[in-house]
């Protein structure tokens, strides 16, 4: 129904234009061609233009062909260095590993076009292994890959100009000298160039003197002083041509902040503890062990050392000299320990001073320091003989034997001695100093055992005494030799009794 409808209104219509005559039906105009070419280009968006510019660019280009319309042409590369991190120097691997970007411009003339051709388009990022780039190689390359591995895409112009800022990771070889280790300051360098374009192909040029550093992440340990970039050309053994170069050197200085208080200050302090050992009083009987304590820490250090250092027999470093030396002098002072005390333990009883240290000690070194001998001071009253000198040979008397008793016992059996013999014999008159000879006799030795037995004598009845006195020389050798053991013990404790009562320290109390 509604086809016919639309059938019916159609006649219709083409009836009344008929009817009006061939006067009023007029023809309509034709479109003009470039009209609607500017029409469809208002409406036809950027990325197109864009796509018909990647395809007018690379329709017959040839990526491996140097940019230049004549083959002796030279291609100029201008190059320059954005550091981005110093990572790590390795002293012991002598490596410089750093983070930069490199910064390439050259021109390719098959790469130019009219911007008005292109909606305007003045530039364009196209992959970097779609275009020709130049080989620029780290040349001192230590340890990884010589190239730039992260292709990047590049940047485009309008009037052929190619700009390429490719980021990568080198670790570049470094000489290390570490003499003032960890006060020091390294000279790196960073060395590139063409691998296998000469001078006559490739020519570089300098893009900036200096590494730019404004994206630079300051390192904690490491801190660049100065860097700049020069130009050089080189001919090398290999070849018979000219290769150019632009070599970037970095003056860095170490940061001495965590060595300092972390092993300087440590060595200082522990070498000040050698010093003390001659302090420690020879009784305590820590020396040794101070000695050896301080010997073992300056080893763990030099160990420390050892570690960070480059292993090279050329430079030595300051601080493991002085490490060294200190080990040498602490080595030094326990052998000298030993000795001090080896001698200190010696007394009279036991060893004989030498006739060579005497002379040395007190004849050459006190007239080298320019002392005097101090006066012979007079011996005290009672100080004479009491003390024998050591190795006398003990008697076998009855003095010797008689030890030291009570003395009003004594005195009451003396005078009961005398009663009798008045009695028996009266008007006798006993021999003058007999009494006191007997006294003194009994007294003395008797003293001088009880000193060198350390307790009590005995108590000795008189009539013994007598008996003893006629057969004191008739003891039999066994007896005289336990005698004589007896007086080298008594000897020895009189000769302890001395040197304590000089240090001021009583007897029996061990150091």
């Amino acid at each position: 129904m509604k086809c016919f409808i639309a059938f019916i209104f159609g006649a219709m219509h083409s009836s009344v234009l008929g009817g009006a005559g061939g006067a009023l039906a007029l023809p309509l105009p034709s479109p003009q061609p470039h009209l609607f070419a500017a029409a469809q280009a208002q409406k036809q968006p950027r990325s197109h233009a864009e796509e018909r510019l990647f395809k007018h660019l690379f329709t017959g280009y040839n990526r491996w062909s140097r940019p230049v319309p004549n083959t002796s042409d030279v291609v100029i590369v201008k190059f320059g260095l954005s550091i981005a991190q110093l990572i790590d120097v390795d002293e012991k691997n002598q490596m410089m590993t750093t983070n930069v970007w490199l910064k390439q411009e050259w021109s390719d003339y098959k790469l130019r076009w009219n911007p008005a051709d292109f909606d305007n388009v003045t530039s364009i990022r196209v992959p970097s292994e779609m275009i020709w780039i130049p080989d620029i190689v780290l040349y001192n390359n230590a340890d990884g890959e010589f190239a730039v591995t992260h292709m990047t895409k590049a940047h485009l112009f309008s009037n052929g100009k190619v700009k390429w800022v490719p980021p990568a990771i080198y670790k570049s070889s470094c000489s290390i000298d570490v003499t003032f280790f960890p006060f020091d300051q390294q000279n790196c360098k960073m060395k590139f160039g063409s691998w296998t374009y000469d001078k006559a192909k490739i020519d570089l040029e300098n893009m900036e003197h200096h590494v730019d550093l404004k994206d630079y992440w300051e390192s904690g340990e490491w801190a660049i002083i100065n860097a700049i970039g020069t130009y050089n050309s080189k001919k090398y053994d290999c070849c018979t041509e000219i290769y150019p170069d632009i070599t970037f050197f970095f003056v860095i200085r170490r940061l001495p902040l965590f060595y300092t208080i972390n092993l300087i200050i440590p060595c200082l302090l522990i070498s000040c503890l050698t010093v003390l050992v001659f302090y420690l009083p020879s009784d305590c009987g820590e020396k040794i062990t101070l000695c050896i304590s301080v010997l073992l820490s300056l080893t763990v250090f030099l160990l420390l050392i050892t570690e960070i250092i480059p292993s090279t027999s050329l430079v030595i470093p300051l601080i493991g000299e002085y490490l060294l030396f200190t080990m040498i002098f602490v080595t030094l002072s326990i052998i000298i320990t030993v000795f001090v005390l080896n001698v200190h333990h010696r007394s009279p009883s036991t060893h004989t001073m030498p006739r060579w240290v005497r002379g040395f000690f007190l004849g050459f070194i006190p007239r080298w320091l320019f002392m005097k001998r101090p006066p012979v001071l007079p011996p005290a009253e009672g100080a004479a003989g009491q003390y024998d000198p050591p190795g006398t040979r003990l008697s076998t008397s009855r003095c010797w034997l008689e030890t030291d008793v009570d003395d009003k016992w004594e005195e009451e059996e003396e005078e009961e001695e005398e009663e009798e013999e008045e009695k028996a014999y009266p008007g006798r008159v006993p021999p003058a100093g007999s009494h006191a000879q007997g006294t003194q006799c009994r007294y003395g030795c008797g003293r001088q055992a009880g000193k060198a037995s350390g307790g009590p004598a005995p108590r000795v009845p008189p009539k013994e005494e007598e008996a003893g006195s006629d057969r004191g020389l008739l003891l039999s050798p066994s007896i005289l030799k336990a005698l004589e053991g007896v007086q080298y013990i008594a000897d020895h404790l009189r000769a302890e009794d001395a040197d304590f009562s000089v240090s001021g320290r009583p007897p029996g109390l061990g150091g």
